[in-house]
């Protein structure tokens, strides 16, 4: 015997939810608790976002502390939604970086532009499944002309098939889904039908430099991460005639994985040269982009040439909330061969119920490998809506302007060192205290890594290269001007002039 459920004060129930006043509801009452909801959540934003260029960037929170603050039983009743978000957000604000400030520069991190974040905020409102035509033509349609206009700001060929992802790993997924199902029909089989077990490997040639994000999709895609063949990146770029004599190896057609921006130092590989290494491979070799944030440079007429070559790519991968400024998660993908991306995540006979009235336009979860999705597309045509092609490029140019500055004040100050050149928004530097050996340097870099987190001015990442501890500085926030780069250099120099040495720390 099924037991009716007992509706108390703060059950999620249509009558519960409707507020005071008994008798029928009319059709709009349950959502009568969303307008308080929605106010605390605004008013606690708004108040967030206004002290955010003053705020603490971390607070450096450790699990036990986030453990005692959040971590509880769940709850055998309910309690008023406004008070449920207000007192999530009391608890957890030790935890809570401003990631999205103008003084977070680590990783490569971007904020939410006013248009986007609106954008998203209303996402979440009208809550559309972004995953087919039917079931919303807007969010299908949306997302269909953010495609059209990134393809414009960064002259990509425009009859390019796309998506939008949650990032780029997935739009890494996405285009060597799509390498691996043109591979394959090349060898004599359909990858996503047949599987990779028992065929004929596929070779995945790339630089040194890979990174992370793309081993991960190679990885579960089952190429396998380690199975990469590397050549060497001196200064971080491919070295296009390593990479042509590795594809001379191969007597299959292979993938070819290249870098516009090197995470650590943001060095471009010659596009031009890796194309052409791969239109000279006589069994044909598929071209993937990672383009996480250096696509961008495309806006920029200054910049462009850095990225010259990517549009004789067959696949690009990149962030849409490093550079693009919208809120995670955001990322897209775009893919010369049509067939090839559909083949990859073609749903087959099994999903009948997807095809039913879906014939009326696009379906987006042909070309990626969510059915469900969230509307991602409303903040990103918003922020392109809002700033169109000049506010972006003022934005790439602004930021690489920031990043510059800091590069030479770098170079200029006394302790420090530049580590490779900075061509775009990543700056790679170290502290070089005089009478430190190799390994005491390093360790004073990772410790002033550290300080320079929990200080709370600034928020930095620390990295690798060229096998030395070193102190990455990444600037892609629309906000961040002058004064947060200064603010930078003060907390630098901080560190710097008072941190006892390892020895001592």
């Amino acid at each position: 015997m099924i037991r009716p459920v007992i509706e108390t004060e703060h059950s999620l129930s249509p009558t519960a939810l409707a507020g005071p006043g008994g008798g029928a509801a009319p059709d709009d009452a349950p959502f009568a608790a969303v307008a308080s909801a929605l106010d605390r959540a605004h008013a606690l934003a708004r108040d967030y976002l206004t002290g955010l260029a003053r705020r603490p960037v971390s607070h450096r929170a450790g699990p036990t502390a986030m453990a005692a603050a959040l971590d509880e039983a769940l709850p055998e009743t309910g309690s008023d939604p406004a008070e449920a978000v207000a007192e999530w957000f009391i608890r957890a604000e030790p935890g809570i970086v401003a990631s999205g400030g103008p003084r977070f520069f680590g990783f490569v991190n971007g904020g939410a532009t006013p248009a986007a974040l609106a954008g998203d905020w209303l996402a979440s409102a009208i809550d559309q499944n972004a995953g087919m035509w039917l079931s919303s033509p807007a969010a299908a349609q949306t997302e269909l002309t953010v495609l059209r206009w990134l393809k414009e700001l960064f002259g990509l060929p425009p009859n390019w098939s796309g998506a939008l992802t949650s990032g780029a790993t997935m739009a890494n997924l996405v285009g060597l889904a799509a390498a691996r199902q043109w591979t394959a029909a090349r060898l004599g089989f359909d990858a996503a039908a047949d599987g990779l077990g028992g065929r004929p490997p596929i070779a995945v040639v790339s630089s040194t430099e890979i990174h992370a994000s793309a081993r991960k999709a190679l990885a579960t895609l089952g190429f396998g991460r380690d199975a990469v063949r590397t050549v060497p990146a001196p200064g971080g770029a491919i070295d296009p005639a390593a990479l042509a004599a590795a594809l001379a190896d191969v007597t299959d057609p292979a993938i070819v994985v290249a870098n516009a921006g090197e995470v650590n130092t943001g060095a471009f590989d010659d596009l031009t040269a890796v194309a052409d290494a791969c239109a000279a491979h006589p069994p044909g070799a598929w071209l993937h982009v990672d383009g996480a944030f250096g696509l961008f440079a495309a806006a920029s007429p200054a910049l462009a040439h850095l990225a010259k070559g990517v549009e004789r790519a067959d696949s690009v991968a990149a962030d849409g909330h490093k550079w693009l400024n919208v809120p995670y998660d955001s990322g897209f993908a775009f893919v010369r061969d049509t067939d090839a991306l559909r083949g990859a995540f073609a749903t087959g006979s099994a999903a009948a119920y997807l095809a039913a009235g879906s014939d009326a336009g696009w379906d987006p979860h042909t070309h990626v490998p969510e059915m469900s999705r969230r509307f991602r597309g409303l903040a990103a045509w918003c922020a392109l809506k809002a700033y169109g092609r000049d506010g972006y490029r003022a934005l790439v140019e602004r930021c690489v302007g920031n990043a510059s500055s800091f590069a030479r004040w770098v170079e200029s100050a006394p302790g420090l060192e530049l580590m490779a050149p900075a061509p775009l928004i990543v700056v790679c530097f170290r502290f070089a205290p005089d009478g430190l050996g190799p390994a005491e340097t390093d360790a004073f870099n990772r410790e002033a890594v550290a300080r320079l987190q929990a200080d709370g001015r600034v928020f930095v990442t620390g990295t690798v290269w060229n096998g030395r501890a070193c102190v990455r500085a990444a600037f892609d926030n629309w906000a961040t001007g002058p004064g947060d780069v200064e603010t930078l250099q003060a907390a630098v120099a901080d560190i710097g002039r008072t941190m006892p040495p390892p020895s001592s720390c």
